[in-house]
């Protein structure tokens, strides 16, 4: 069973907080001309984007913990072997082709998103905005900025 599944994910950077989600908010958009200017900017936005995956699924697909009160059934176990298996697709695709791969993982985590975490009238681009700044707040109390240091801007496209 992969490590991710049973310790918490560390917070991601700020900055990699904000890049992979401007570039999804610009993919999701359909704005080509902001994502590549994105990904040209991140090198490595392919691996950001496999990061922000693996903070999207895993809260969604793990089984329940020892201490919740929900008692696993099969489809728990069903979608928790499938967010395990999606999350390796991603990282074998970044792995085999790199950058190359920036574009399609992005499209699958927007899927992911809209067909798992969207309900009644949601729109995809409000839950990416609700995960971005539920990351952005984990990367800020986990890496503050030093004293002194000039406030960074947190809004995207």
């Amino acid at each position: 069973m992969p490590e991710t599944t049973t310790m918490p994910l560390a917070p991601m950077a700020p900055h990699a907080v904000m890049s992979a989600f401007n570039y999804l908010r610009a993919i999701e958009a359909d704005d080509t001309e902001a994502a590549a200017g994105f990904a040209d900017a991140e090198p490595q936005m392919a691996a950001l984007l496999v990061q922000v995956a693996e903070r999207v699924v895993i809260p969604v697909t793990t089984l329940p913990d020892k201490e919740q009160e929900e008692v696993p059934c099969d489809d728990s176990f069903a979608l928790f072997e499938l967010g395990l298996c999606f999350l390796a697709t991603l990282r074998s695709w970044h792995e085999q082709a790199g950058a190359d791969a920036t574009a399609g993982i992005a499209l699958a985590v927007i899927r992911f998103a809209t067909q798992i975490l969207t309900e009644n009238h949601e729109d995809v681009a409000d839950i990416l905005h609700q995960l971005n700044a539920v990351a952005l707040g984990q990367a800020m109390k986990t890496h503050p900025a030093p004293a002194g240091a000039p406030a960074e801007r947190t809004t995207g496209v």
